[in-house]
């Protein structure tokens, strides 16, 4: 389920559609801009990942890496 489905309210509420509108667009996601930088997640062991972004117009010396371990 990716929203909430405010049909029923715009039959239910006079005068109030435009709220509704108001809510139904704050809500919905574009689903294109989610996968915007490019990415890849492989998992290379048990505990392992490695996870690849599309940086175009980077050079490697503009980069800066870090991995965080979340405390257990």
């Amino acid at each position: 389920m990716d929203g909430f489905d405010f049909s029923p309210l715009f039959r239910s509420t006079i005068g109030f559609d435009r709220l509704t509108r108001l809510l139904d667009a704050a809500t919905r996601v574009d689903s294109d801009s989610l996968g915007y930088p490019p990415y890849n997640i492989e998992k290379t062991g048990d505990d392992a990942y490695r996870l690849t972004m599309a940086v175009a117009g980077f050079s490697p010396s503009e980069l800066d890496t870090a991995a965080v371990v979340p405390p257990r």
